[in-house]
């Protein structure tokens, strides 16, 4: 107990007192350990006036260790506040920057240390040091205590501004610590604050400092901050180390900055680092998808040179980049590599080696993937299946194609619509009509529309001349509810028209007029035409039949002209131009045409001179032939015909000679020469019938000439004028003998029978 009272008197008391004794003096320190013991004198101290004790009439001064204990001991026991900072204040001796940074780090408290850094600030001997901040920077971070962590790094910017001292040899290691803590945190925009301000403050940076930025850009998913940093460390002249060239490379190369990317691989190799697995595959990636495979393929092997093993990542990117490219005997090299490697390709590399095979044509080598997918476990994808399916499909492999249906369907994968539509394609190019109505029904089944699918399989049929085929998959149809459109009915109908199958195409065209289709003028006159060609009886009924059923107002027209005068009540003529005057010249006007052309023939072929007279004066009338007809003065007058059917032309250019005529005899006027312009085609026919009547006009390649004295003079002619007046001439019986020799009916290659081409670009429109 005397011991301990002394102790407390002498070492903690406020005299100062000095008292000799004989007795052992124990020197204990606040936790009761003995720091001295033996005889001799005892004084008391002043905190701040004396560091070291009396042992007899020495002076032994306190050890650093000691007073770093000391003061560890008071901040553990107190803790923060008032008591602990009167217990510093009454230490036994001045403590120095040294023994606050040690005791800083020794106190596991992150809220003592801080106290014990708050008072010391307070203190005239503080001075900033960077040490003991970058101490409380790490214990801040272990607490996560990023708010203090910000708050402590203001505070230590603002000691080092009001520091007189300038220490250029500082290393500003805790201007670096805090930043990197902040980044590692995710931090973003405190961290690069904190950055800001120490590079205004012209402090230095280091290299894992910004390393430690660099990654959080990326992080973060902002390449372009981090090729920034990248460059403010350049622009400082900062060493890079590996870490920078492991960031910064792989993430050039992904941005597409490649040649900046390649160039720093090269620095990197030039300052003698080794590239890791990570760059040269980012850069081979990079490359091969940027579509420089040349370089690519060079890192490649540049990295099997450096002994390092591509990953299975890297064969994946580079057969994917000479696949996309379609040079695919490299990927099939690299895919044998990978495979002698000991890599097993996944479900992608399978998939695609086989679908761009497949693409390309080679069939076999996309197979045989294909097999092997199946043998390593793969179940293919319904686009695999698909692709190879319908590659086959396209190139007419039937058997193959249906193979590869059965195998789709029996895995339990659905076909896709394109590629129901390749299969019915190839089924039906192969005229396996019921193989293909059982796959239209199986698609059906699935919960397709099959309407459109349906149709173009009858499309492939018409378009073939598979008439036969194209009705029977058209009653499968019916037969199914399935239903297909207007304008595929009217091409299997003209088809139908075109083979002479009557008979079937009367149904047709009923289907056709009853789904509200509408005949138009072109439709119904290409019945007229096969009409005109037709010389059986039951096929004549037929065809008068489909006419009535068109319902269309030309028909009407048609059994008017053959009607008497009684039953129109009004002359042809009249009737006739009612007819046109009903007709949209704008929208119809090839179609009218065509039209005329045709009826015509058909007037001729009738022996309805008169009638067939009638028309073509209202024709011209309406300025369907503008250019037939031309009066050059008193040089030359001509009629153009080339345009014309047979039938038309006859009646044309009897109609105009008569017009001629009238011209010449009438009003006395009379040109040079008169051609009839007729074209190869028309030449023989319409000589033959003006010689008949011994007409002056010479006959040349094109054209039909004769001089105008010579064609007056021969106007004059009775017979000229019974022939143009449209009576019956004295040879009669030979002229009509003649025009049937002109007009056999079962002669297709006729002109008269084929509308002019023109017209059936008009008819192409109106579909």
């Amino acid at each position: 107990m005397r011991n301990s009272f002394l102790s407390r008197a002498f070492c903690s008391g406020n005299k100062r007192t000095t008292e000799w004794t004989e007795e052992n003096i124990v020197y204990l320190d606040e936790t009761g350990d003995v720091i001295f013991s033996g005889k001799g004198g005892v004084r008391s101290v002043e905190p701040g006036v004396d560091d070291h004790v009396m042992v007899g009439g020495l002076k032994k001064t306190f050890s650093n260790d000691s007073a770093i204990t000391k003061i560890v001991e008071i901040v553990k026991r107190w803790k923060w506040g008032p008591e602990m900072e009167t217990q510093l204040d009454k230490l036994y001796f001045v403590p120095n920057m040294s023994h606050i940074n040690q005791a800083v780090k020794e106190i596991g408290d992150t809220d003592a240390s801080l106290s014990l850094f708050r008072w010391t600030k307070r203190q005239s001997w503080y001075s900033p040091m960077d040490e003991m901040y970058a101490s409380l920077f790490d214990k801040l971070n272990q607490k996560r205590d990023y708010e203090g962590l910000q708050s402590l790094f203001d505070e230590m910017v603002r000691d080092k501004k009001d520091d007189d001292r300038k220490d250029e040899t500082s290393s500003f290691t805790a201007y670096n610590r805090v930043i990197q803590h902040l980044a590692k945190a995710g931090k973003l925009e405190v961290s690069f604050c904190c950055f800001k301000k120490i590079q205004d403050s012209g402090c230095k940076i280091d290299t894992q400092t910004y390393n430690s930025l660099i990654t959080l850009f990326l992080t973060k998913g902002l390449p372009y901050k981090a090729f920034e940093m990248y460059e403010m460390m350049e622009e400082a002249k900062c060493s890079l180390d590996v870490a920078t060239y492991d960031l910064m490379i792989p993430s050039l190369a992904k941005s597409g900055r490649l040649d900046a990317a390649f160039k720093l691989f090269q620095v990197m190799k030039e300052k003698g680092f080794r590239p890791n697995c990570s760059i040269f595959s980012s850069l081979i990636d990079s490359m091969g998808k940027a579509g420089r495979l040349d370089m690519s393929m060079k890192v490649y092997m540049e990295m099997q040179g450096f002994g390092l093993r591509p990953a299975s990542a890297t064969y994946a990117s580079l057969i994917e980049s000479f696949v996309k490219a379609g040079k695919l005997e490299t990927a099939l090299k690299l895919w044998d590599e990978m495979k002698k490697s000991g890599f097993r390709p996944n479900y992608g590399l399978y998939t695609m080696i086989t679908e761009s095979h497949a693409k390309s044509g080679k069939l076999e080598t996309a197979m045989s993937v294909f097999s092997d997918m199946e043998k390593a476990g793969f179940l293919p994808t319904p686009s695999t299946y698909s692709c190879l399916l319908e590659m086959h499909a396209s190139s007419g492999q039937v058997d193959s194609a249906m193979k590869l249906y059965n195998s789709m369907t029996n895995a339990g994968l659905r076909p896709g619509l394109s590629t129901y539509t390749s299969l019915l394609t190839v089924l039906a190019n192969k005229k396996l009509v019921d193989v293909a109505a059982k796959i239209l029904l199986e698609m059906k089944a699935v919960g397709f529309a099959v309407d459109i699918s349906a149709s173009d399989v009858l499309m492939i049929y018409i378009k073939d001349g598979a008439v036969d085929l194209a009705l029977r998959w058209l009653r499968f149809m019916g037969s199914s509810g399935i239903t297909t459109n207007n304008f595929i009915i009217r091409q299997l109908f003209e088809s139908c028209m075109k083979n002479r199958m009557y008979e079937s195409a009367k149904p047709l065209l009923d289907t056709y007029v009853n789904a509200s289709a509408k005949v138009d003028l072109i439709l119904y006159t290409s019945i007229l035409a096969h009409l005109i060609r037709c010389q059986d009886e039951q096929n004549e009924r037929h065809l008068m039949s489909i006419l009535s059923a068109t319902n269309h107002k030309a028909h009407s027209f048609m059994c008017g002209l053959f009607t008497g005068p009684e039953q129109r009540k009004k002359p042809v003529l009249s009737f006739v131009r009612e007819f046109f005057q009903e007709i949209d010249f704008e929208l119809e006007e090839g179609a009218a045409r065509y039209f005329v052309n045709v009826l015509l023939n058909y007037l001729v072929l009738m022996g309805q001179i008169n009638r067939a007279r009638c028309v073509w004066k209202v024709s011209y009338e309406n300025k369907l032939f503008p250019k037939a007809v031309v009066f050059d003065q008193h040089i030359a007058w001509s009629l153009d015909v080339r345009s014309l059917s047979v039938g038309a032309a006859l009646i044309a250019v009897v109609h105009t000679l008569h017009r001629f005529r009238k011209r010449m005899l009438y009003y006395g006027v009379v040109p040079r020469r008169i051609k009839l312009v007729t074209g190869p085609t028309l030449k023989i026919v319409i000589a033959q019938v003006l010689s008949s009547v011994e007409s002056p006009f010479e006959v040349s390649k094109v054209v039909l000439r004769a001089p105008g004295d010579s064609v007056l003079e021969w106007f004059k002619k009775p017979i000229v004028q019974q022939f143009l007046l449209n009576e019956i001439p004295s040879r009669s019986d030979i002229l009509m003998h003649k025009l049937n020799m002109l007009f056999p009916s079962s002669a297709p290659e006729i002109r008269s029978l084929s509308p002019p081409k023109p017209l059936v670009m008009v008819k192409d429109m109106q579909y």
